[in-house]
């Protein structure tokens, strides 16, 4: 009978023996799961960190080439500018010294002209022919500069009444193909057809002049505002075949590569 009534309080016991087993086994459990969470967070700690530094180090070094390509740029702009000063310092020079030949130039033309104005006054050996200005009467170069001014100054018609009186009473002077070709740049903007007849002037009477590859290089442009493209191509190839170092012949090349050959 006492041995019935022991029964229950041994299974009792032994069940709180098992109970407290157990709650120890988790707080066990408990404890290694909190540790092992600590290092793994201590060990991702330190991996964020070592990311951070690598991150701050590269910022660092983009900072520190940005800073010197600045320098760098600011060095090269303070060079342009000086480089570019001096230029201008040189252009003003130039154009300085330009002005003064120039001047000079114009000088040397006046006295010229005086003096052979003082030599129309004397009477001409027996054999000279050659035609020289009456004293007050304007020479060739004064009447090509006043033909210039006037075109210059928009008046064509004075400008070319200037020039044909050069033509007439100096035919043998230096200045006739510059002459023609003035007279021909005058009916440009208004009569194509004698601009174009005074340009073949100068190529066939005066084809060792300088103007004689200007007045070919014109007479292409003619063509071609006229819409003539093979009238045009000759006169460049005869630019570029004649007078193959001339600024027209470059300019030509141009406008022949431009119409394949």
């Amino acid at each position: 009978m006492s041995s019935v009534r022991l029964a229950p309080a041994l299974a009792v016991a032994l069940g709180a023996c098992a109970l407290k087993g157990d709650v120890r086994r988790v707080e066990t459990q408990v404890a290694q799961l909190r540790q092992e969470t600590a290092r793994a967070d201590s060990a991702r700690a330190v991996s964020l960190g070592r990311r951070l530094d690598e991150v701050l180090a590269l910022q660092r070094a983009v900072l520190d080439s940005l800073s010197a390509q600045q320098r760098r740029l600011t060095l090269v702009q303070g060079e342009l500018r000086s480089d570019l000063t001096d230029v201008q310092r040189q252009l003003v020079q130039i154009q300085e010294l330009m002005g003064q030949s120039q001047q000079r130039l114009s000088e040397l033309r006046g006295q010229f002209e005086q003096r052979r104005q003082q030599l129309a006054a004397q009477p001409p050996s027996g054999g000279d022919s050659a035609r020289v200005p009456a004293l007050g009467e304007p020479g060739p170069e004064q009447l090509y500069d006043l033909a210039v001014r006037q075109l210059r100054g928009g008046s064509p018609q004075t400008a070319r009444q200037a020039l044909q009186k050069l033509l007439a009473d100096y035919p043998q002077h230096d200045r006739v193909p510059d002459a023609l070709f003035q007279l021909a740049e005058s009916w440009a903007s208004t009569n194509a057809d004698s601009a174009a007849q005074g340009y073949e002037r100068i190529a066939q009477q005066h084809p060792n002049s300088s103007r004689a590859p200007q007045a070919l290089y014109k007479l292409g442009l003619l063509a071609e505002q006229r819409g003539d493209s093979r009238a045009a191509r000759v006169y460049y190839q005869r630019v570029v075949a004649g007078y193959p170092r001339s600024e027209e012949a470059a300019l030509a090349r141009t406008k022949l590569s431009g119409r394949g050959g």
